[in-house]
């Protein structure tokens, strides 16, 4: 399977090793394409059957895989939908206006937005799927990712877009505010919950501020999360105790469905 991967950063390298993995290199053949020329070429080198391709590149692949910010994806599929012979599918992160963008440029090809719930550097992990039209080429790409421990699930454009306003938006935005309000402290005064906030806010901190910046322009989220968190600020004994319940409740909720 020859596949054109629009992005060279982390995730599009982390799309080419998982099909090269699956297949083999051979039989899996990768063209870098990036809107900087030496990121591509970056990506190309040390990985066998991978090369790098220009943005005004005319050839056609049986794969094309949009691995560009999210709010990039409508334009790329516009651009490059129309260089693949099989699929076209994306790893942006958002689904509506992706799945949007596959079906209006690419209406006789397979389709599939996949969402890897995970930074490279942590696979295996969950990936979400919305398979908009299958085909050989989409299931080889499902294999391959499963092949790499990787849980495959689908869902849909809305179910995965609200999620995102709780997991991504709303969790990222709940951990940096704690990070920011709080003071520094000895190590010996961090408890149990402490310990595990500052473990969970050194991950969100530690990638690119642009990515987590863009998560909260395009899902909903972080003003729920403020509203709770007055809520709790200015509750009486009463009006806490109901939250504390009401959290504890969708606590077990969650468990129950986890």
């Amino acid at each position: 399977m020859d596949t054109l991967v629009v992005g060279a950063g982390e995730m599009g390298r982390w799309v080419a090793d998982t099909l090269a993995a699956e297949a083999g290199p051979a039989d899996a053949t990768v063209a870098f394409l990036d809107r900087e020329p030496a990121v591509a070429t970056d990506a190309a080198a040390g990985r066998p059957a991978a090369r790098s391709v220009g943005a005004d590149t005319a050839e056609t692949f049986d794969v094309v895989c949009l691995a560009v910010p999210m709010s990039a994806v409508p334009a790329a599929v516009a651009a490059y939908a129309d260089r693949a012979t099989g699929a076209v599918v994306d790893v942006s992160g958002e689904m509506t206006d992706a799945v949007a963008a596959l079906r209006q440029h690419a209406p006789d090809r397979e389709r599939a937005s996949f969402h890897p719930l995970f930074a490279p550097p942590r696979v295996p992990g969950n990936v979400a799927a919305v398979i908009d039209a299958d085909g050989p080429h989409v299931a080889a790409i499902v294999d391959a990712i499963e092949a790499g421990g990787n849980d495959v699930f689908e869902t849909t454009a809305d179910e995965h877009d609200r999620a995102m306003e709780t997991v991504q938006a709303g969790a990222h935005a709940a951990v940096l505010a704690w990070r920011l309000a709080g003071e520094e402290i000895r190590a010996e005064f961090h408890t149990p919950v402490s310990t595990a906030l500052e473990a969970v806010a050194d991950t969100v901190t530690e990638g690119s501020p642009a990515v987590y910046a863009e998560i909260q322009r395009v899902f909903d989220g972080a003003d729920d999360v403020a509203e709770a968190a007055r809520r709790i600020a200015d509750a009486d004994d009463e009006t806490f105790a109901d939250l504390y319940e009401r959290a504890r409740g969708e606590g077990e909720g969650r468990d129950r469905h986890a």
